[in-house]
């Protein structure tokens, strides 16, 4: 690996920083302070169209395929995604564009698909939002539980069940949902298709009510015989039914989602990075003017938490640059993810000590940063679902 940040890299990330810091944090706040996500017109994202922001990797109508989740790797991505997240994680997922499913539309989606779904996202007209539906109620990520179905019926596919937490879902223009076609071939007959808002059976929207990251909606929706045309499978436009159906190609929007949760685990586990190093930021300020680094115990803990924080930061630049050289990197995105939440909540837990009664109020930046960060060990794909991939990797069992 080569750990030298060249010119223009370092250029982008000063300028995180500096939107970071004017716009990403008050807004984070002011989503916090309200205990609900910004609204669509807030002027914030407006802002965030003029500033660049809300636009897709994808080029236009015969463009070759982007890499990682920036244009620049996922290795760039996660450094950026640290900075940022170090401003508001929350606003990160807020924020108006194609998002978490931008990865597998590009992988697997048909040119028409690509234009129909992703061109409205080149030159955005207003803030626009995707949104990318796996969780289920019941059976939260793990794949091989899921019981959302999906039929033929001619030329259509009846979409049945329902999803959780789906961040963004009731401002989207549209979800790609994640259905299984055939359950009795289990996770390979799993395909995504793009469920456009307003489409008849589309509905029941809930806003979750969250402990932390309450900048981004979490949302909860039903599907009800939601009929869509038989062109809005990702990927398989214009396959016939019988060939539709089963098959090697049949399993493809199965691999493309899971390849790009691989590819994305690593911004998770950076996000969770940027949390922490906020709160060790704000703990050792609160320390120095509270008179607490005259404490040895004090001085210990920050110097151990900061010597986690960058051993946990290295696995997950390892598990950015293995995806980026296209190479397997299940177990170490799996492990950075795990480490790097697990350290952020441990230095969160010591801010709020520091802070004693203070935290108690709940106006203190480190006490969201603290409810903030617990959700890092639980989106796309929690730690207990991590460690079970990493244990049956290490013994040599399918996942």
């Amino acid at each position: 690996m080569d750990f030298e940040i060249d010119k223009e890299l370092r250029r982008e990330i000063e300028e995180t920083r500096e939107w970071g810091e004017r716009e990403v944090r008050p807004a984070g706040l002011e989503a916090d302070r309200n205990g609900a996500p910004l609204p669509i017109d807030h002027p914030y994202f407006r802002r965030y169209l003029e500033h660049g922001g809300g636009r897709t990797r994808w080029h236009g109508p015969g463009a070759e395929p982007a890499r990682g989740s920036s244009g620049g790797g996922v290795l760039k991505s996660v450094i950026i995604g640290e900075e940022i997240s170090y401003w508001d994680r929350g606003m990160t997922i807020a924020n108006p564009g194609v998002g978490l499913p931008e990865g597998i539309v590009l992988a697997s989606a048909t040119e028409e698909q690509k234009e129909r779904f992703l061109g409205p996202f080149l030159k955005p007209d207003r803030p626009r939002w995707a949104s990318f539906a796996l969780t289920e109620p019941g059976g939260g990520s793990d794949t091989a539980n899921f019981k959302t179905r999906a039929r033929r019926d001619g030329k259509h596919w009846i979409l049945t069940g329902a999803k959780c937490f789906i961040g963004n879902a009731s401002r989207a223009d549209w979800i790609l949902v994640q259905a299984n076609a055939d359950p009795e071939k289990g996770r390979s007959g799993q395909r995504a298709f793009f469920v456009e808002q307003g489409t008849p059976g589309l509905g029941g929207f809930k806003i979750e009510k969250k402990m932390g990251l309450k900048a981004y909606e979490s949302t909860s929706f039903t599907l009800e015989e939601c009929r869509i045309p038989e062109n809005n499978l990702l990927g398989e436009a214009g396959r016939s039914a019988e060939k539709s159906d089963g098959g090697e190609k049949s399993s493809k929007g199965y691999k493309s989602t899971m390849s790009t949760l691989n590819a994305s685990r690593p911004g998770v586990a950076a996000s969770a990075i940027g949390i922490a190093r906020a709160a060790l930021d704000e703990s050792i300020a609160f320390a120095r003017a509270n008179d607490l680094v005259k404490q040895v115990r004090v001085r210990d803990r920050l110097e151990l938490f900061q010597r986690k924080l960058r051993a946990a930061w290295l696995m997950v630049l390892k598990s950015a640059w293995l995806a980026d050289q296209g190479k397997p990197n299940i177990v170490e995105a799996s492990m950075g993810k795990v480490y790097a939440a697990e350290i952020a909540q441990d230095i969160a837990t010591l801010a709020m000590e520091l802070l004693g009664v203070v935290g108690a109020r709940g106006d203190h930046l480190i006490e969201k940063l603290y409810r903030d960060v617990k959700a890092l060990n639980i989106v796309e794909g929690t730690g207990q679902i991590q460690r079970v991939i990493m244990g049956r990797q290490l013994v040599g069992l399918p996942r």
